[in-house]
């Protein structure tokens, strides 16, 4: 008997570990947009806020609106936590994908650190192109990744307003960040929103 119910879990426990290794080798779509429209908006707002701020007030604090990423941040890891206590099946695109935003995540921080060693107006003449220039690099991957064009896309245009915003006044690479959040992680944030809820 004993032997019987050790035979049976065996055979399950196979099932289950070749169900799993299909699953993982499947590269399932499970990108459902939602942190992409989360950071699109959050970083649009900012940089409008402060961008109309700048040009039509008087406040000297303006900036103090990118504050407002804190909480974005927060409230990704709850969420990112919530999400992976759901998931049923972590595939291989979902671990690349999580690997890519974790290393550019890290990578905006050194780069701010770095560029704040600058003084005065080299300050704000780096910023903003190098981080439009970062902005592209995860969303191509994850474009090429999910197989998704607008991602692809978004990131090619990110990468065009990098080298556009070398030529364009400083009080004006606002309006580029602004812009490059709406095509490169907005519109294509619902579009993974419209495609996964199809494919549910």
């Amino acid at each position: 008997m004993t032997d019987t119910n050790s035979s049976n879990m065996s055979s399950a426990e196979s099932l289950a570990l070749i169900e799993s290794m299909i699953n993982k080798a499947k590269n399932k779509f499970s990108e459902n947009g939602h942190l992409y429209l989360l950071w699109g908006w959050v970083v649009f707002i900012c940089s409008l806020v402060q961008y109309l701020g700048m040009r039509f007030t008087s406040y000297e604090n303006v900036h103090f609106i990118w504050m407002l990423t804190w909480v974005a941040v927060v409230y990704m890891v709850f969420y990112l936590i919530k999400y992976k206590k759901q998931q049923k099946v972590v595939t291989y695109t979902d671990e690349l994908l999580s690997a890519i935003w974790i290393a550019f995540s890290i990578t905006m921080c050194i780069t701010g650190i770095i560029i704040g060693k600058t003084q005065g107006a080299e300050f704000y003449k780096l910023l903003n192109p190098i981080y439009l220039t970062i902005y592209g690099v995860p969303t191509y991957v994850s474009g090429v990744v999910l197989k998704f064009k607008p991602l692809k896309i978004g990131a090619l245009l990110c990468w065009g307003m990098a080298i556009l915003s070398t030529f364009i006044p400083v009080q004006d690479h606002l309006l580029l960040i602004a812009l490059a959040m709406v095509v490169a992680w907005i519109i294509p944030g619902y579009l993974l929103k419209q495609r996964y809820e199809k494919q549910q």
